[in-house]
């Protein structure tokens, strides 16, 4: 059953002097801005403090001061906001930043003073989510250790509009709620979030919500519907508290459906590599390979908060544990796929499209009969994504219908927006072609036998790998039934381990699929 999830009340202010905060976290690129919002002795407070410490630009910074009650003002400054490179995240990362500091600072009930900022129009917001981002507290903690389940009793976020602020933070609270769940599942050790344990937990959390789930558990079905998966489950499977489950979600929102959302998550609880082991210390860090999966689970929450008027979204959470023994897959192993494309294995370490492509299959199925059906596959892939973008970046990839509707362009826009960055990578001819069976016992080969950051496309060909395995090759532009697709790699995007699960890539879709239904 889940814990308490750690998040603060949060309370709509319009006075920055309400007594019962015990500290203020500004948050700002100037000081004039205080002023053209009327908080002149804020913006007074931090001027004269600038007397003394050239450093209050850059710096988070504490000042004693009597012009709000609680004597504590924690200047979180953005740094400049004009340059080619600055982006909304300058907001994030200095909420962040000062709601630390008010913690270490002792304050159990800090007010946030939201920036109003019209060079990026969702500032606001986005400082919110970035100050929440700093109260997570891991469920294992929050389990273990009751006393520490939340960093904070209350939180205040100020805005210069009751209405704004409320409407502010009901959207805040539903994103947040989302990323909790998608911390939770994606971040947790892998015996706490084993297979069964996130299938419990998925349970608890929906339930008496508007969210369906149904769980697939009987190795036989698993098995006979999905045999690519059941591949890779095969050696966990002779472990009870290790054993594998396809985890379905549905949410059905009022009124006549415009739009169906088929979202496919990688739930690789542990990867060890399987007969292909990660050797020479980087196993280290792989029950984050959960985190595709978890984002399904985060994005359903938001779902079930925020109940999208026209929007009907099918998601599926393949958890697995890619163990290695006496009975894991291993290469040159020949499987035929849900869809009847015979697979040759390449490497077993290439287990999280694997784990997905016979889940796809049958969302492809399904699409066929929905409406207007968008799919997409969520996965921490690849380490070639994040030689190629960083760590910071979702990369998007569009079959050819979803590249006619520009979805990688709108949904970039999007996360552009929202803090949410997204990269934008193509799929071509190349990648299908080094899928192709080389030899006439295969149809489609897994993998080759280098890791994705030594192999040329490493994160591009994998989408291909899942399109031909699937059978939504079938589907593509030139079909009569095309159905648009797109493959999301979070492996960089996901958060950094040590560290905490950033969420990604929820905000981004939710802000274009869900916001502008509500």
């Amino acid at each position: 059953m889940p814990a308490k999830n750690g998040l603060p009340e949060l309370l709509p202010c319009l006075d920055v002097n309400d007594p019962q905060y015990d500290g203020v976290v500004v948050v700002t690129d100037t000081v004039q801005k205080l002023r053209d919002n009327q908080l002149n002795t804020l913006a007074e407070a931090v001027q004269n403090y600038a007397k003394v410490d050239s450093a209050f630009e850059k710096e988070v910074v504490l000042i004693n001061t009597d012009v709000v009650p609680s004597k504590r003002l924690i200047f979180a400054p953005t740094g400049p906001l004009n340059r080619d490179y600055d982006d909304v995240r300058r907001f994030a990362d200095a909420a962040l930043k000062g709601m630390k500091r008010a913690l270490q600072a002792g304050c159990r009930k800090p007010l946030l003073v939201r920036p109003i900022d019209d060079s990026f129009p969702k500032a606001g917001s986005v400082t919110t989510l970035g100050s929440l981002s700093a109260l997570y507290v891991p469920i294992e903690v929050r389990e273990d250790v009751p006393s520490k389940c939340y960093k904070a009793e209350a939180v205040g976020i100020w805005c210069n509009s009751e209405e704004r602020v409320k409407e502010g933070i009901a959207l805040a609270k539903a994103v947040e709620l989302g990323r909790i769940i998608t911390r939770d599942i994606g971040g947790s050790d892998p015996e706490r979030m084993a297979a069964p344990n996130v299938a419990k937990y998925v349970e608890e959390e929906f339930k008496d919500t508007c969210v369906k789930v149904t769980v697939i558990s009987d190795p036989a079905k698993l098995r006979r519907e999905y045999p690519l998966y059941a591949a890779v489950n095969r050696s966990a499977d002779q472990v009870e508290r290790h054993q594998g489950r396809v985890i379905f979600l549905e949410y059905v929102g009022a009124g006549d459906i415009e739009k169906t959302l088929f979202l496919v998550g990688k739930g690789v609880t542990y990867d060890t590599g399987g007969a292909d082991i990660k050797a020479g210390g980087v196993m280290a860090g792989m029950h984050r390979d959960k985190c595709g999966a978890a984002a399904v689970a985060g994005f359903f929450k938001i779902l079930s908060e925020m109940k999208p008027k026209g929007l009907r979204v099918v998601g599926s959470m393949a958890m697995v544990r890619n163990s290695v023994g006496a009975n894991c897959y291993v290469a040159d192993e020949i499987i035929t796929s849900r869809a009847g494309v015979r697979i040759r294995v390449g490497n077993t370490d290439a287990e999280g499209r694997m784990a997905m492509a016979d889940v796809l299959c049958q969302a492809k199925e399904q699409a066929l009969n929905a409406v207007n059906p968008q799919l997409f596959t969520i996965a921490t892939l690849t380490g070639h994504v994040i030689r190629a973008y960083g760590p910071n970046y979702t990369a998007i990839l569009d079959n050819g219908p979803a590249r006619k509707l520009n979805n990688a362009q709108d949904i970039q826009a999007a996360g552009d927006t929202w803090g949410d960055p997204f990269e934008i990578s193509t799929l071509r001819r190349d990648d299908y072609d080094f899928h192709r069976g080389p030899s006439e016992y295969e149809d489609v080969l897994q993998c080759n036998n280098a890791p994705s950051s030594a192999t040329a496309r490493g994160h591009q060909t994998p989408a291909a790998f899942m399109i031909e395995a699937s059978g939504l090759e079938k589907h593509g532009k030139d079909s009569d039934k095309p159905l648009p697709y797109s493959h999301l790699d979070i492996a960089g995007s996901s958060g950094p381990f040590p560290g905490i699960p950033t969420g990604a890539p929820i905000v981004a879709l939710a802000a274009h699929f869900v916001f502008p239904r509500c």
